[in-house]
């Protein structure tokens, strides 16, 4: 995917964006974990769409999260930021934080979001069922908590730390500086109002759920459901949290169909 950096109110915001293919546009909103940068799944999505795919600030080399406070800050964000691109409408799909800022987009700015997948989201809270702390885990734990299976290559290379000293204390630096952003908007509980504002989604909205999620339980995938009108769910066996990594043929699949009905 190329790379560049976007300029978002007046400098306020630089951004990281990876960008490719062609068709209609598509925002990917990632997770609390950032992106890899040579996901397959978004390499296929383009395929079929222009696919957006920027680091939220205060991830990988984006800045401006001192700007913001909230949720609603980063909608007012991501709104400059489309209006950066002069992209006046998108598809969007969000993983995990990525799926409370989608949906937080598309309550309060319904006109423009097109249709919105919700991957494994976060953004509710069922008291009975609760979200799991990954803040507090054990890298063990969360790779149980993340992955249906942690010892598939996927798996062990996105959690493998480089060899090289000064790589592996980069590499866990920004890991420290995304789960510090993660926790300006998830900790100490994901359930910063979206519940007040959910009902406002009128875009057509998949939700889709990793069956094995040990992170947000897939009774959450339903939850969604539940709250947004006519939201239809698809449930992806032998999958955790992270169903694009896990099974990438299978997201795409369902995702394009979801996009192109």
């Amino acid at each position: 995917m190329e790379e560049s950096t976007v300029r978002v109110r007046n400098g306020m915001f630089d951004i990281k964006l990876r960008r490719a293919g062609a068709g209609e546009p598509l925002l990917f909103l990632h997770g609390a974990g950032g992106l890899c940068g040579g996901e397959p799944f978004l390499a296929a999505l383009s395929r079929h769409f222009t696919v957006y795919a920027p680091a939220h600030p205060g991830f990988e080399t984006s800045t401006g999260i001192d700007h913001i406070d909230d949720s609603i800050d980063m909608v007012v964000y991501y709104n400059d930021f489309l209006d950066a691109l002069h992209l006046e409408t998108v598809h969007v799909i969000g993983h995990s934080l990525g799926g409370m800022i989608g949906a937080e987009l598309a309550a309060l700015s319904p006109h423009r979001v097109r249709k919105l997948v919700l991957a494994n989201a976060l953004g509710l809270w069922l008291d009975d069922h609760p979200i799991a702390d990954f803040f507090a885990m054990t890298p063990e734990q969360l790779a149980l908590a993340l992955w249906y299976n942690p010892q598939t290559d996927v798996a062990q290379a996105m959690m493998a730390l480089p060899q090289d000293g000064n790589a592996q204390l980069e590499a866990y630096l920004l890991r420290m500086q995304h789960l510090a952003t993660a926790g300006k908007f998830l900790w100490p509980i994901p359930d910063k109002g979206l519940k007040k504002r959910i009902h406002r989604i009128h875009a057509s909205t998949l939700v889709l759920w990793g069956q094995a999620d040990g992170l947000a339980p897939v009774l959450y995938a339903h939850a969604f459901q539940q709250r947004i009108p006519d939201a239809r769910v698809t449930i992806m066996p032998r999958c955790g949290h992270m169903p694009m990594y896990e099974d990438p043929e299978g997201f795409v699949s369902a995702v394009a169909e979801f996009l192109h009905s």
